[in-house]
Protein backbone atom coordinates (compact mmCIF):
# COMPACT_ATOMS: atom_id res chain seq x y z
CA UNK A 1 0.00 0.00 0.00
CA UNK A 2 2.58 2.23 1.37
CA UNK A 3 4.61 1.65 -2.39
CA UNK A 4 1.24 2.33 -4.46
CA UNK A 5 0.64 5.46 -3.04
CA UNK A 6 4.06 6.86 -3.66
CA UNK A 7 3.79 5.77 -7.25
CA UNK A 8 0.30 7.62 -7.56
CA UNK A 9 2.62 10.88 -5.87
CA UNK A 10 4.73 10.17 -8.73
CA UNK A 11 2.47 9.58 -11.25
CA UNK A 12 -0.39 12.19 -10.76
CA UNK A 13 1.89 15.62 -9.78
CA UNK A 14 2.76 16.26 -12.85
CA UNK A 15 -0.79 15.94 -14.52
CA UNK A 16 -2.06 17.71 -11.29
CA UNK A 17 -0.46 21.09 -13.43
CA UNK A 18 -1.05 19.86 -16.92
CA UNK A 19 -4.01 21.56 -19.20
CA UNK A 20 -3.59 21.84 -22.96
CA UNK A 21 -4.19 25.36 -24.19
CA UNK A 22 -7.22 26.32 -25.82
CA UNK A 23 -8.94 22.47 -24.94
CA UNK A 24 -11.75 22.90 -22.66
CA UNK A 25 -10.92 20.23 -20.09
CA UNK A 26 -13.27 17.40 -19.10
CA UNK A 27 -14.37 16.68 -15.90
CA UNK A 28 -14.14 13.00 -15.70
CA UNK A 29 -12.46 11.66 -18.41
CA UNK A 30 -12.15 8.24 -16.70
CA UNK A 31 -15.53 7.78 -15.62
CA UNK A 32 -15.53 4.01 -16.96
CA UNK A 33 -12.59 3.01 -14.48
CA UNK A 34 -14.28 5.80 -11.88
CA UNK A 35 -17.45 3.59 -12.34
CA UNK A 36 -15.84 0.48 -11.85
CA UNK A 37 -13.97 1.42 -8.71
CA UNK A 38 -17.09 2.96 -7.37
CA UNK A 39 -18.90 -0.15 -7.96
CA UNK A 40 -15.81 -2.13 -5.66
CA UNK A 41 -16.12 0.62 -2.90
CA UNK A 42 -19.78 0.40 -2.65
CA UNK A 43 -19.50 -3.24 -2.72
CA UNK A 44 -16.81 -2.86 0.46
CA UNK A 45 -19.15 -0.37 2.12
CA UNK A 46 -22.23 -2.47 2.41
CA UNK A 47 -20.53 -5.40 3.32
CA UNK A 48 -17.79 -3.88 5.66
CA UNK A 49 -17.34 -0.41 6.34
CA UNK A 50 -21.41 0.44 6.79
CA UNK A 51 -22.03 -2.50 8.92
CA UNK A 52 -18.48 -2.03 11.16
CA UNK A 53 -19.97 1.74 11.51
CA UNK A 54 -23.50 1.32 12.37
CA UNK A 55 -21.93 -1.18 14.64
CA UNK A 56 -19.56 1.41 16.48
CA UNK A 57 -22.17 4.12 16.17
CA UNK A 58 -24.41 1.86 18.34
CA UNK A 59 -21.86 0.66 21.10
CA UNK A 60 -19.95 3.99 21.31
CA UNK A 61 -21.73 6.69 23.66
CA UNK A 62 -22.35 9.93 22.15
CA UNK A 63 -19.72 11.40 24.56
CA UNK A 64 -16.94 8.76 23.73
CA UNK A 65 -17.74 9.23 19.64
CA UNK A 66 -17.01 13.01 20.19
CA UNK A 67 -13.86 12.54 21.99
CA UNK A 68 -12.44 9.92 18.96
CA UNK A 69 -13.55 12.72 16.54
CA UNK A 70 -12.31 15.29 17.95
CA UNK A 71 -8.97 12.77 18.67
CA UNK A 72 -8.72 12.79 15.19
CA UNK A 73 -9.08 16.59 13.97
CA UNK A 74 -6.46 17.37 16.64
CA UNK A 75 -3.63 14.98 15.06
CA UNK A 76 -4.37 16.73 11.68
CA UNK A 77 -4.37 20.46 13.41
CA UNK A 78 -0.67 19.29 12.95
CA UNK A 79 -0.75 19.00 9.01
CA UNK A 80 -3.14 22.32 8.89
CA UNK A 81 -0.42 24.31 10.69
CA UNK A 82 2.23 23.35 8.47
CA UNK A 83 0.38 24.11 5.58
CA UNK A 84 -0.79 27.17 6.24
CA UNK A 85 2.88 27.60 6.43
CA UNK A 86 3.50 26.93 2.72
CA UNK A 87 0.61 28.88 1.99
CA UNK A 88 1.58 31.85 3.21
CA UNK A 89 -1.26 32.07 5.94
CA UNK A 90 0.51 32.79 9.07
CA UNK A 91 -2.35 33.85 10.94
CA UNK A 92 -4.24 30.25 10.21
CA UNK A 93 -0.79 28.66 10.50
CA UNK A 94 -1.02 30.47 14.12
CA UNK A 95 -4.59 29.33 14.78
CA UNK A 96 -4.12 25.79 13.94
CA UNK A 97 -0.95 25.72 15.80
CA UNK A 98 -2.48 27.39 18.73
CA UNK A 99 -4.94 24.54 18.89
CA UNK A 100 -2.79 21.68 18.56
CA UNK A 101 -1.20 22.96 21.72
CA UNK A 102 -3.94 23.79 23.81
CA UNK A 103 -6.25 20.45 23.00
CA UNK A 104 -3.30 18.37 22.98
CA UNK A 105 -2.44 19.72 27.05
CA UNK A 106 -5.22 20.52 28.48
CA UNK A 107 -7.60 18.73 26.16
CA UNK A 108 -6.45 15.14 27.23
CA UNK A 109 -4.44 14.71 23.48
CA UNK A 110 -7.52 15.93 21.83
CA UNK A 111 -10.15 14.29 23.34
CA UNK A 112 -12.08 17.01 24.26
CA UNK A 113 -12.07 20.42 22.10
CA UNK A 114 -11.15 23.48 24.43
CA UNK A 115 -9.54 25.85 21.76
CA UNK A 116 -13.19 26.51 20.29
CA UNK A 117 -15.07 27.34 23.57
CA UNK A 118 -11.98 29.75 23.38
CA UNK A 119 -12.61 31.50 20.46
CA UNK A 120 -9.84 29.89 18.78
CA UNK A 121 -11.54 28.42 15.49
CA UNK A 122 -10.75 25.08 13.55
CA UNK A 123 -8.95 26.62 10.39
CA UNK A 124 -8.28 23.34 8.21
CA UNK A 125 -5.72 23.47 5.10
CA UNK A 126 -4.22 20.22 3.43
CA UNK A 127 -1.61 19.76 0.64
CA UNK A 128 -4.32 19.69 -2.10
CA UNK A 129 -5.01 23.40 -0.86
CA UNK A 130 -1.24 23.96 -0.80
CA UNK A 131 -1.12 23.45 -4.03
CA UNK A 132 -4.25 24.88 -5.57
CA UNK A 133 -2.34 27.84 -3.66
CA UNK A 134 0.83 27.09 -5.58
CA UNK A 135 -1.18 27.26 -9.03
CA UNK A 136 -1.27 23.16 -9.66
CA UNK A 137 -4.68 22.65 -11.75
CA UNK A 138 -7.09 20.23 -9.98
CA UNK A 139 -6.54 17.63 -12.95
CA UNK A 140 -9.28 15.17 -13.58
CA UNK A 141 -12.09 13.92 -11.15
CA UNK A 142 -10.87 10.48 -9.39
CA UNK A 143 -12.26 7.48 -7.75
CA UNK A 144 -10.07 5.90 -5.53
CA UNK A 145 -10.40 2.41 -3.93
CA UNK A 146 -11.02 3.02 0.06
CA UNK A 147 -10.50 6.10 0.00
CA UNK A 148 -13.14 7.45 -2.44
CA UNK A 149 -13.23 10.59 -4.66
CA UNK A 150 -10.97 12.93 -4.81
CA UNK A 151 -9.28 15.03 -7.68
CA UNK A 152 -5.71 14.60 -8.82
CA UNK A 153 -4.43 17.39 -6.99
CA UNK A 154 -6.06 16.69 -3.91
CA UNK A 155 -5.17 12.77 -4.35
CA UNK A 156 -1.65 14.11 -4.33
CA UNK A 157 -2.37 15.90 -1.23
CA UNK A 158 -3.49 13.56 0.82
CA UNK A 159 -0.69 11.11 -0.36
CA UNK A 160 1.16 13.83 0.99
CA UNK A 161 -0.62 14.82 4.08
CA UNK A 162 -0.78 10.99 5.05
CA UNK A 163 2.70 10.31 5.19
CA UNK A 164 3.41 13.58 6.31
CA UNK A 165 0.97 13.40 9.57
CA UNK A 166 1.44 12.50 13.07
CA UNK A 167 0.68 8.72 12.84
CA UNK A 168 3.23 7.87 9.89
CA UNK A 169 5.92 9.98 11.57
CA UNK A 170 5.93 7.95 14.86
CA UNK A 171 6.98 5.36 12.24
CA UNK A 172 5.19 2.48 14.07
CA UNK A 173 2.92 0.47 10.98
CA UNK A 174 0.54 -0.50 14.17
CA UNK A 175 -0.10 2.97 15.61
CA UNK A 176 -0.13 4.27 11.84
CA UNK A 177 -2.50 1.60 10.60
CA UNK A 178 -4.83 1.57 13.53
CA UNK A 179 -5.34 5.25 13.67
CA UNK A 180 -6.23 5.49 9.68
CA UNK A 181 -8.67 2.20 10.34
CA UNK A 182 -10.30 4.21 13.21
CA UNK A 183 -10.37 6.81 11.08
CA UNK A 184 -12.24 5.34 8.06
CA UNK A 185 -14.40 3.92 10.98
CA UNK A 186 -15.50 7.55 12.35
CA UNK A 187 -15.40 9.34 8.92
CA UNK A 188 -18.15 6.13 7.57
CA UNK A 189 -20.07 6.51 11.81
CA UNK A 190 -20.45 10.37 10.65
CA UNK A 191 -21.74 9.94 7.17
CA UNK A 192 -24.85 7.28 8.29
CA UNK A 193 -27.27 10.31 8.08
CA UNK A 194 -25.99 11.49 4.70
CA UNK A 195 -26.86 8.41 3.20
CA UNK A 196 -30.60 8.78 3.21
CA UNK A 197 -29.80 11.93 1.48
CA UNK A 198 -28.51 10.65 -1.71
CA UNK A 199 -30.86 10.34 -4.96
CA UNK A 200 -30.68 9.47 -8.51
CA UNK A 201 -27.43 8.36 -10.24
CA UNK A 202 -25.24 7.95 -7.15
CA UNK A 203 -21.95 7.92 -8.63
CA UNK A 204 -22.65 11.03 -10.32
CA UNK A 205 -24.35 13.10 -7.35
CA UNK A 206 -21.20 11.71 -5.12
CA UNK A 207 -19.35 13.24 -7.57
CA UNK A 208 -20.99 16.23 -7.67
CA UNK A 209 -21.04 16.66 -4.05
CA UNK A 210 -17.11 16.20 -4.05
CA UNK A 211 -16.53 18.77 -6.71
CA UNK A 212 -18.81 21.72 -4.78
CA UNK A 213 -17.68 20.25 -1.01
CA UNK A 214 -14.25 20.86 -2.30
CA UNK A 215 -14.68 23.79 -3.92
CA UNK A 216 -16.21 25.94 -1.06
CA UNK A 217 -13.37 24.61 0.62
CA UNK A 218 -10.57 25.78 -1.55
CA UNK A 219 -12.23 29.11 -1.84
CA UNK A 220 -12.77 29.83 1.97
CA UNK A 221 -16.22 28.71 2.59
CA UNK A 222 -17.41 30.94 -0.55
CA UNK A 223 -19.74 29.19 -2.98
CA UNK A 224 -19.23 28.90 -6.48
CA UNK A 225 -20.45 27.04 -9.20
CA UNK A 226 -17.93 24.03 -9.75
CA UNK A 227 -18.62 22.93 -13.21
CA UNK A 228 -18.69 26.81 -14.91
CA UNK A 229 -14.79 25.51 -16.23
CA UNK A 230 -16.39 22.02 -17.52
CA UNK A 231 -19.28 22.37 -19.82
CA UNK A 232 -20.92 19.36 -18.05
CA UNK A 233 -24.19 20.98 -17.95
CA UNK A 234 -26.19 17.26 -18.08
CA UNK A 235 -24.75 16.54 -15.40
CA UNK A 236 -24.70 19.39 -13.12
CA UNK A 237 -28.36 19.64 -13.49
CA UNK A 238 -29.04 16.22 -12.10
CA UNK A 239 -27.04 16.86 -9.50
Amino acid sequence: MRLSRYLLLLIALPLASARGEGSTPDIDPWEPMNRNIFAFNETLDKYALRPVAKGYRFVMPDPAERGVSNFITNIYEFNSFFNSLLQGRGENALVSGGRFLINSSFGLFGLFDVATPMGIEHSPADFGQTLFVWGFEQGPYLMLPIIGPRTVRSGVGYVVDTYASIPSLIDDPEIAYSFWTVEAIDIRANLLEADELVFGDRYIFIRNAYLQRRATFLNGGIVEDTFSDYGDEADYEEF
